[in-house]
Formats: structure tokens, C-alpha cells, sequence
């Protein structure tokens, strides 16, 4: 018999609010963390805006030892452990570097790159033949597993600790990595998300394809705009979002607080077939995923409220609903609700889909929809095929059940998790 799998703990560091208080109220003022970056426009960059979370010094050396930020500037792993850790918390337990090897807890958190600004300190330090110079903690902030590697030390968590990397749908892979070992009774809990770094040297390659907005360096706020008819590309964003997953028998021997349910899910690849491509998705791929998430989780297109779609501001916007509307045989009024959080936060990367997944549990946990900004001109190919009041451009207070997750990365990857409100 399959373990039943919940949620009880959340964290988030998103460029619109940091911690789960800030990241709920922003998701339900429809605030934006997009800003304008000078570092971008001295790289001369097209696109010089982007979603960077704030985080003090003060705030560090809440979650750091003085001993650790030595020498310390991975941004990456830096939001992973700071989310992971709230999320730990959050579900109710301690952080203490004493603690009794946890054997029934492990971790996947999930990174694309790790530690860019260290990295190039490395280059410069072996170049001017300083290699000495580098400090212990460059390879543990270099490697991509560096956050997993930090966050587990930390928590001192002893089943499988690793780090996926699956492009933009790396959150939303690991959640169902976490998710699945659970279910087959091979971990109690798993403490799942992922993280992105930010800066130029992260964001160059995006800016060099042309897949950014450079539309709108004087209104940042303006410049994520999924769905939309003017819709010029993405704008880039970072941080982190992180999930503790547990045993549903666990958590209520323990009386925790349950968020939500995750009922199953799905993950798979185009193959660079059929119109797929390594940046755009097999239509067929992304069908086949959805679908087989809806049956996984044991329901019907039908039960489908609300989804939070993968919806970058490209060109491709129109594609996912067309694919939505294909999976799920609804469209017009019938088709459930649909936000992208990257209308607040911008495209956060391998981040994305562990922060979104953030953002549908406290939709589905406080009973709302969160708007789409940005989105009043709807593109008038999505318009044909789904009403302009599913895609709300102001909050939405509803009461549902039910909320997709999807996630569509490059190399043609593909994810989609199904919540469910809580109910034993």
C-alpha cells in the first residue's frame, strides 16, 4: 500500500518577499519584486531589470555562523538554505548542530548552476597564480550540489541527499522525487525545492538568445507580463522555494500541521521530437504529462480548479494554454482558473518551480487566486480559446480543492504536480 504523502513546512525567498508572510501578502496585493539593475546596464545588456531577493546581513547571520559567510557568495545556495531551513522549521522542528543523525529524513533540492561569483573569483585566483588564496569552501560552493550539501550538514539529515537539475522544471522534479520516495515507504520525510542564482554572469546567455524583454528598463514593474499581447520575453529572476514533504501517518502521529496533499504527478521529456526542440516543447510531450499527472493522482480533468502554469512572457505563452485546453478537454468558461506567478517574480530559473509550488499551496491553503499583472491586454490567441475571467488580473478570492503545477524547461523537459486541500 502506497504511503499517502502531505506538506508541513513551507519557505520561500522570492524577489517579491522573503519568508511565507511577505511572499502571501505580495502574491495577494499582485506585488512586483521586478527592479531596475545598473550592473546590467554597464555589461550593456538589452535586458536591465530583474527579480533579486533582499537579504540583510542581519538576516544571514540568522541562519549563518560568522565562520561560514567567511569568504561566503553563492546567492544560490545562500536563498536555498535559508528556505529550506524556514520550511524545516515551519513544520516544526529544530535546527541543532548537536542533533542525532536523521536516518528517516533526507533531502533533493535542486540547482542548475552553483556559486557563479565564486566560481570566477577561482578563475582570477588560479590565473594570477593565487590558487592557494581560493579558501576551503570554493568546491563546496562551486559544485552544484553545494546547497544540498549545506543544507543537510545543517540539519543533519541522513536518507538520500542530492540535487537534481533539470532546467526550469528542476522544483517541480524534485518535489516528485521527494514525493515518490516517500510514497514507497523509503523515507519518512523529504525536505524538497531548489534554488537560482542571479547576475550577469547568469543571465548573459539569455540576454545573448534574445529571450529577454528589453522593452521596459524604465518601467521594470511592467515588464513580466505572461499572457499578455505584449509580451516581449522574460525577465530573469532568482532565489528559492522549499517543501517539507512527509508520511501522512507521520504527521499526524506528530499533530503537525498539514498545508496540503500532494496526490501525484508526472514528469517526462519531448525528446526533441515532434516540433520540440532544446528551448521549445513537444506539444504532444507536455499533453502526455498532464494527463498522466491527472491519472496518477487519481482524479479527472474535471476536478482541475485552478492551475499555476509554467507561463514565461515568450512566445510560447499561447502554446501552453493551447496544451492545457488539449489535456484537460475544457476551454472558454470551463476552463479552470489559471496564474503565472512570473508576472511578480519574473523567470526565477531552476527556481521557478519550487517557488510557484510555494505559491499554489497558500492559494489552495487561504482560498484565493492570485492575479496575473501585467496581463490586461490578453494575447488574443489565448483569449480564443479560454475566457478572460480565468485569467484573473486581480486577486480571487474562491474556494476550491484542487491545483496544478507545471513546469516546462529547457531540453525540452517536462513536470506537473497535482494539490490537494487537505482532508482525512
Amino acid at each position: 500500500m502506497k504511503n499517502r504523502v502531505v506538506i508541513t513546512g513551507l519557505g520561500v525567498v522570492a524577489p517579491n518577499g522573503v519568508g511565507v508572510p511577505d511572499f502571501t501578502k505580495a502574491l495577494k496585493e499582485g506585488k512586483s519584486g521586478i527592479t531596475c539593475h545598473d550592473n546590467l546596464k554597464d555589461f550593456k545588456f538589452s535586458c536591465q531589470i530583474g527579480g533579486i531577493p533582499q537579504i540583510s546581513e542581519e538576516k544571514k547571520s540568522q541562519y549563518f555562523t560568522d565562520l561560514q559567510l567567511r569568504g561566503f557568495n553563492s546567492s544560490g545556495i545562500l536563498y536555498g538554505c535559508i528556505a529550506g531551513i524556514d520550511a524545516w522549521k515551519d513544520a516544526g522542528f529544530d535546527m541543532d548542530s548537536e542533533s542525532q543523525l536523521d536516518y528517516d529524513t533526507g533531502l533533493i533540492f535542486g540547482a542548475a548552476t552553483s556559486g557563479v561569483e565564486k566560481f570566477r573569483e577561482a578563475i582570477y585566483g588560479v590565473d594570477d597564480g593565487n590558487v592557494r588564496r581560493l579558501g576551503s569552501t570554493v568546491v563546496l560552493q562551486t559544485m552544484t550540489s553545494g546547497v544540498s550539501a549545506y543544507l543537510s550538514g545543517m540539519l543533519g539529515l541522513g536518507n538520500q541527499v542530492t540535487t537534481n537539475s533539470s532546467a526550469c522544471t528542476t522544483g517541480t522534479e524534485a518535489l516528485l522525487m521527494g514525493y515518490e520516495r516517500i510514497q514507497n515507504g523509503k523515507a519518512k520525510r523529504m525536505l524538497v525545492g531548489s534554488c537560482s542564482d542571479h547576475g550577469p554572469y547568469i543571465w548573459g546567455g539569455f540576454d545573448a538568445m534574445r529571450v529577454m524583454t528589453y522593452k521596459h528598463n524604465e518601467s521594470p514593474e511592467e515588464g513580466s507580463r505572461p499572457m499578455s499581447a505584449t509580451a516581449s520575453g522574460f525577465v530573469p529572476g532568482s532565489g528559492a522555494g522549499a517543501l517539507l514533504l512527509e508520511s501522512l501517518e507521520c504527521a499526524l502521529e506528530r499533530g503537525a500541521n498539514i498545508y496540503a496533499e500532494v496526490l501525484g504527478g508526472e514528469v517526462n521529456s519531448g525528446g526533441q521530437r515532434q516540433g520540440g526542440t532544446l528551448t521549445a516543447p513537444n506539444a504532444e510531450a507536455v499533453k502526455r504529462c498532464i494527463k498522466k499527472a491527472i491519472e496518477n493522482s487519481g482524479i479527472t480533468a474535471k476536478e482541475i480548479e485552478v492551475i499555476n502554469g509554467h507561463l514565461t512572457a515568450t512566445a510560447k505563452d499561447a502554446l501552453e494554454i493551447e496544451n492545457w485546453t488539449n489535456a484537460l478537454n475544457r476551454s472558454g468558461n470551463d476552463f479552470p482558473f489559471i496564474n503565472s506567478t512570473k508576472s511578480m517574480i519574473g523567470h526565477c530559473l531552476a527556481a521557478s518551480g519550487s517557488i510557484e509550488s510555494v505559491a499554489s499551496i497558500i492559494q489552495l491553503r487561504e482560498q484565493f487566486v492570485a492575479p496575473n499583472i501585467n496581463c490586461e491586454d490578453l494575447h488574443p490567441e489565448i483569449e480564443a480559446l479560454v475566457d478572460s475571467n480565468k485569467i484573473p488580473t486581480e486577486k480571487t478570492d474562491f474556494n476550491f480543492d484542487i491545483i496544478a503545477k507545471a513546469s516546462f524547461g529547457f531540453g525540452d523537459v517536462n513536470a506537473c504536480v497535482i494539490f490537494k486541500k487537505f482532508s482525512d
